[in-house]
């Protein structure tokens, strides 16, 4: 039994850490932590455990075997590293770090102390995306030309454990990125993963377009993007964010390869569908996209995959040494909206 705590305890950690942790049999809700002392109370009276002073308490806490950290972005690397220290085996939320040098100390700090660390990057873990990249790695459809995706919804306020304009998702110091980091870094290391390459180069637009604190001001990062990939292997396509899709959530793809084209999350029955190119088709009725505007979350595999990998000792799709290179692509776009040019990787 693995005894686990939970640094955060904002929505992303009681949808999905504590509520997954809670149905796997193999681990124990230790304890939990959050600057908002009636927010870790309320988490440890639904799941169970003891609330921590301080993150630095529960991370010092021999008890401990592993831990989520839930926090803003620019709090992830610190925590992250250690945690991995102190000889706890780390789930990260994404995006992993808010620089380069802090993911690569993130990993510096797994690889010395021996210990897992996974980013919680779900969307590896759908029933279409893995069926998608069977059909892709078995050559099937041949290689991707060029593929398009989107993932946009109403914002991060309406998921946010506070529910204002005023969520730190919106502020530079706490969140570093916008729109790009926050659902790009999804896209982009989807489409690493589907295509099973590197990215060669990149061209990113970001902007301010709509979101406002409560006083009216714009807020300090971007709340739509625009990118330009162009892969190792010759596979070129955009990814689109947004925090202002205010009618319904949008998280699909399309890849069009040599043989065919393979449509994911369109459908609201037909998770993957395949068009051939002969014209016929094949659909795949697998699962659907989970929203932030579900009231019930289902499980999204990631906390069962982190714990089979400590029991396990075996690699994991999420671990952190592949998912740094997806980071990679956002700070390359990053770098390429502020320099308004391509940028090399």
């Amino acid at each position: 039994m693995l005894n686990v705590g939970i640094i955060g305890c904002g929505s992303i950690a009681r949808q999905r850490h504590a509520a997954e942790y809670f149905r796997n049999e193999h681990t124990n809700i230790q304890g939990v932590f959050d600057l908002s002392r009636p927010r870790a109370e309320a988490m440890a009276n639904d799941f169970g455990g003891k609330v921590y002073e301080t993150a630095e308490e529960m991370i010092a806490d021999p008890d401990i075997d592993a831990v989520s950290v839930c926090v803003a972005n620019a709090f992830h690397a610190p925590i992250t590293i250690a945690a991995l220290k102190s000889g706890k085996h780390v789930l990260c939320e994404k995006p992993m770090a808010i620089t380069l040098k802090d993911c690569e100390d993130m990993l510096a700090a797994a690889k010395q102390s021996g210990k897992r660390l996974l980013i919680d990057h779900n969307q590896r873990l759908t029933l279409a995306h893995k069926k998608a990249k069977e059909i892709l790695s078995s050559g099937e459809l041949g290689r991707v030309i060029s593929f398009s995706a989107t993932f946009g919804h109403k914002g991060p306020e309406m998921w946010s454990a506070d529910k204002s304009s005023n969520t730190w998702f919106f502020k530079k110091n706490t969140a570093a990125f916008g729109s790009m980091a926050d659902l790009g870094i999804h896209k982009i290391d989807l489409m690493r993963y589907l295509i099973g390459g590197n990215v060669k180069n990149v061209f990113s637009r970001l902007a301010t377009l709509d979101k406002k604190f409560s006083d009216g001001t714009p807020i300090e990062v971007d709340d739509n993007s625009v990118e330009i990939l162009t892969f190792e292997n010759g596979a070129l396509g955009t990814i689109t964010t947004s925090w202002t899709h205010y009618g319904e959530e949008c998280n699909a793809s399309t890849l069009y390869c040599e043989k065919g084209i393979l449509k994911l999350y369109h459908d609201p029955k037909y998770a993957l569908q395949v068009v051939y190119a002969d014209g016929t088709k094949a659909h795949y009725e697998l699962d659907r996209m989970q929203t932030n505007d579900d009231a019930q979350q289902t499980t999204s595999g990631v906390i069962d995959l982190f714990v089979d990998s400590i029991l396990s000792g075996k690699p994991s799709v999420l671990d952190a040494e592949d998912i740094l290179n997806s980071m990679r692509v956002v700070f390359a776009c990053l770098d390429s909206a502020e320099k308004g040019r391509v940028v090399e990787l």
